[in-house]
């Protein structure tokens, strides 16, 4: 088939392993201020992976120059010049850097025409994709159903270009002499709130009182950073039902080595009361009882601490919902030199918070949906029932703050030389007016950052000794103990700490471009001319955006509905036209996923209707991790989004897995846990599309697979991204056809392609083996059948003689171990501790790879390895062929998850492992090396 079109870098090759490193890096917390940190949004996509695609799709490959590059040497080297500009534009620390961001500017101009094509995200979320296109200088545009997602969206693209290299205008002493991109306006952000905060101290500090703290600490008066709550059911014992008891999943205040500190309530039965008191450090066994709370054993969720009567989830549910569940102050955490202070509670602090009494908070009601939201079963039906009373006061009082704060903007931006315009922020409006809005846009931020951090689902971490932030995972959970943190202190929580944050992040934000985020369905919205796409749709029903965003939305549409009244004309998020297949909204599983798939289905064939041919689009697809696990590559789900592509009208012509989880969570670097998503890479179907068979089909699989196949291995994708990796030339393959018929004439379906697809990597990967020695061979086909377990000696001498060796051969070779009997492959740990390659008379390329890994898992990335690495240096390729395929036997056997583990972290660090032996000098003839830089 001749191609019509040049081939884009996105659809040959990629440099895979630095951008999943660099996703991964940027999702860690502790890497500072970050666009993600203006607003909350579940699910977004790492800016680095973001900024990489897009660049890999509208740059060129090289291949389709061949008048520049006319020899495969010349492709070669000009295909890493251009990986190396990827691999500096995906570092964190690049993504300010002008001159690296000109480079890559500079060479998608050479690709396009020397113009910059607009690109499109119809499912906008989090902004992560359009954002990524402003920093290249592409036009950005964006739409989402969601208006949360589309004030988030205005707020990264849209607000920034309008306001661009402009000083702050607040009366205050300046920060710098010098404001580029936004820093002006985020200098604003922070003065601005720091005057709201003062505002709102005036109006409800004395709600925030200082605390007493004990002579332990030295005396004094102590800010306090969080009260800790307790809720209380009325005790299910009759003795005692009228009395309130804790019912806490913790009560340690700090698991710091040699600075715990916990709650231990204190019970007096005559009285029956209550009470607690804060102890210190303790035995391990204080310390553990401490950490489960009143939690009981089988049958009940908790313990009264009067009678030890079990309380069970029906009583709590009961006292819930009759109006019983209330709360206890068990400990006030205060600040002081050197650290927290721990002190118990008073009535006065008890009392002060009792007494706020709001005068406004939500009303919308929380979804009856279990799986994301616990706490209407508890009695908490709208979302202002997360709230405590003196919550609900601070949030509301500050946002009624905002509109005396955008008439002193709007004053003091006049006063600063701004236009006296009255074009609102919402017509495009750039004078002093739009600027006013444009401030109270992120202060609102800031609210809502609090609202996050200031509610009764979130718990007092004892690790970090901190109130953590409700949406840690996109679910809202019930609490039985929870950390209420101090509004108007400067503490994690706090107002005038969120809008400093929110300033910083501002500060984050790279606008070389305009911007446009509207609100709008995905099925029917029109693009700008010559759009590039590029998008995140949802996935099934892993996440409900509409449903979590109403926690947010009441907040933001408050303190915004007068500045965007097309936006919050609404009174929650849209839900019914939201595209997740959310059970409880559409009559079951079944109905609501068809009506994500008719939707997505329409969604995609609108946009592949409107984008150019030139330009292949970037679609992303998310993996449940148990879809994978139950049905591998070729499961419903996938299968069927792939089906709604391809008949959409788009080929998949590449599939990209990018890892977006943080690199502290996985088990090694090169963990074998899939990819978080993978990156379809879809061309409009040629209109010349012909009809084969199944026969023809398979036939096409053996002769183009196994070389795009032998591609991904020299690129080092990971055993574990393999199989989503080859399904890109493998659908390639499929989808160019305008079908492929089965002997029966009906046409095949994706899940069956997928399943043929499988079978050829699998296929690829065991003929590997005719490539090695006999006793690797002997090994691969003993570890398949048995493991690392024991079997009998009969079968095992028959392998080996099938292979033209002996069992005593694989023994002389120091793979088994073969006695009573018996034979079984020798695990690392046994291997000989002074074991060299160049000395082994009976070398093998297992032998070299199990040395290898044990060195990888002791040391991981270093010289040790490395040099190990240097030694077996002609054997090193196929020792990484028997790595891919020792790793696909443990995957397709569903066992051996370490072995798995351990080939696969293994392939992830080999680029780095073969530059650092590439690095040592070995001194022939002596034994001894050194480092050559």
């Amino acid at each position: 088939m001749t191609l019509t079109y040049k081939k884009k870098l996105i659809e040959v090759a990629i440099p895979l392993e630095a951008i999943n490193a660099a996703a991964g890096y940027e999702k860690m917390p502790g890497i500072g201020p970050h666009p993600r940190g203006l607003h909350q949004y579940w699910a977004r996509r790492p800016l680095s992976a973001s900024r990489a695609i897009l660049f890999a799709q509208l740059v060129d490959d090289p291949s389709s120059h061949p008048d520049k590059f006319p020899t495969d040497e010349a492709v070669e080297t000009e295909r890493k010049r251009l990986f190396q500009i990827i691999e500096e534009l995906v570092k964190w620390e690049n993504s300010t850097n002008d001159e690296v961001l000109q480079r890559a500017r500079a060479e998608i101009r050479a690709s396009c025409g020397e113009e910059l094509p607009p690109v499109y995200d119809p499912f906008s979320g989090g902004g992560s994709i359009p954002m990524e296109a402003q920093r290249l200088g592409l036009p950005a545009y964006g739409s989402d159903l969601n208006p949360l997602a589309v004030m988030i969206g205005k707020a990264m693209i849209e607000i920034p270009p309008k306001f661009k290299d402009m000083d702050p205008v607040h009366p205050g002493l300046k920060d710098r002499n010098h404001y580029r991109h936004v820093e002006g306006l985020a200098e604003d952000v922070k003065y601005y709130g720091e005057w709201m905060h003062r505002k709102a101290w005036e109006s409800v500090g004395h709600f925030y009182p200082n605390v007493e703290l004990p002579n332990e600490y030295g005396g004094g008066n102590g800010t306090v950073i969080a009260w800790v709550w307790a809720r209380t059911v009325p005790s299910p014992d009759p003795a005692f039902s009228d009395v309130p008891v804790p019912i806490a999943s913790s009560f340690l205040l700090s698991s710091k080595k040699g600075q715990e500190a916990w709650v231990e309530p204190m019970v007096d039965k005559l009285t029956k009361k209550i009470t607690y008191r804060v102890r210190h450090q303790g035995t391990k066994e204080e310390i553990a009882k401490a950490k489960e709370g009143t939690k009981a054993g089988r049958g009940a969720s908790f313990r009264c601490l009067l009678s030890d009567t079990a309380i069970t989830s029906d009583h709590v549910i009961t006292a819930a919902k009759s109006g019983a569940l209330g709360q206890a102050l068990i400990a006030i955490v205060a600040e002081r030199k050197g650290g927290r202070a721990y002190v118990a509670p008073n009535e006065r602090h008890e009392s002060t918070a009792l007494s706020a009494e709001p005068h406004w908070r939500p009303t919308q009601l929380q979804p009856r949906n279990p799986r994301w939201f616990s706490t209407p079963a508890y009695g908490m039906e709208t979302f202002g029932d997360l709230f405590t009373d003196r919550q609900a006061l601070t949030l509301s009082t500050l946002s009624d703050l905002l509109d005396e704060v955008r008439t002193n903007i709007e004053a003091d931006a006049v006063e600063a030389g701004f236009l006296a315009d009255s074009t609102p922020l919402r017509d495009q409006g750039r004078g002093a007016k739009a600027y006013a809005e444009a401030v109270s846009v992120y202060l609102q931020f800031a609210i809502d950052r609090c609202a996050d951090f200031s509610n009764t689902a979130v718990r007092w971490n004892p690790s970090n000794q901190k109130v953590m932030n409700l949406f840690a995972r996109q679910a809202i959970p019930m609490t039985w103990d929870y950390g209420e943190a101090n509004i108007l202190g400067d503490v994690v929580g706090g107002f005038r700490p969120a809008a400093t944050f929110i300033s910083k992040c501002i500060q984050t934000l790279v606008p070389y471009s305009d911007g446009y985020l509207r609100s709008h369905d995905a099925q029917t919205v029109r693009f700008p001319k010559n759009a590039v796409v590029s998008t995140d749709p949802p996935y099934y029903d892993n996440i409900g955006y509409a449903d979590l965003s109403d926690f947010f939305f009441a907040w933001t549409r408050r303190g915004l509905k007068e500045v965007y009244p097309e936006i919050f004309s609404v009174l929650a998020t849209p839900k019914s036209e939201e595209l997740v297949a959310t059970p409880y909204r559409h009559g079951g599983v079944q109905s609501a996923e068809k009506f994500f798939l008719n939707g997505m289905r329409e969604a995609i064939r609108n946009f592949c209707s409107q984008t150019r041919s030139d330009i292949p689009a970037t679609i992303y697809y998310a993996f449940k991790q148990s879809e994978i696990e139950k049905e591998g590559i070729s499961s419903t789900g996938w299968a069927t989004f792939l089906q709604a592509v391809l008949e959409a009208g788009y080929s998949v012509v590449g599939t990209w897995p990018i890892r977006s989880e943080q690199t502290y969570r996985m088990v090694a670097a090169g963990t074998n846990a899939l990819a978080n998503s993978v990156v379809l890479v879809c061309r409009k179907k040629e209109d010349t599309a012909e009809t084969i068979t199944r026969a023809e089909f398979i036939r096409a699989l053996k002769r183009e697979l196994p070389p795009a196949i032998s591609e991904l291995q020299a690129a080092n994708v990971s055993p574990a991204d393999m199989p989503q990796s080859a399904i890109g030339p493998g659908m390639g393959i499929f989808s160019r056809y305008k079908a492929v018929l089965e002997s029966d004439d009906s046409q095949m379906s994706v899940k069956t392609a997928l399943q043929l697809v499988n079978a050829e990597l699998d296929d690829f990967l065991g003929g590997i083996q005719g490539e090695f020695d006999p006793d690797t061979r002997f090994a691969i086909s003993w570890f398949e059948q048995n493991g690392m377990g024991k079997g009998d000696y009969g079968v095992a001498d028959n392998l080996a003689r099938a292979r033209g060796i002996a069992v005593e051969s694989v023994k002389h070779a120091g793979i088994v171990e073969s006695q009573a009997g018996k034979v079984r492959i020798l695990r690392r740990n046994e291997l000989d501790p002074s074991w060299e390659p160049q000395t082994d008379t009976h070398l093998t390329i297992w032998e070299c790879l199990q040395y290898l890994v044990r060195a990888h898992e002791k040391d991981g990335i270093s010289y040790n390895t490395a040099l190990l690495l240097r030694k077996i240096d002609d054997k090193a390729e196929a020792v990484k062929d028997l790595a891919y395929c020792l790793y696909d036997i443990c995957a397709n056997k569903r066992q051996d998850a370490k072995e798995a583990t351990a080939y696969n972290a293994l392939i992830a660090d080999w680029t780095e492992l073969t530059r650092q032996a590439a690095m040592i000098h070995d001194i022939r003839g002596t034994g001894q090396t050194s480092m050559n830089f």
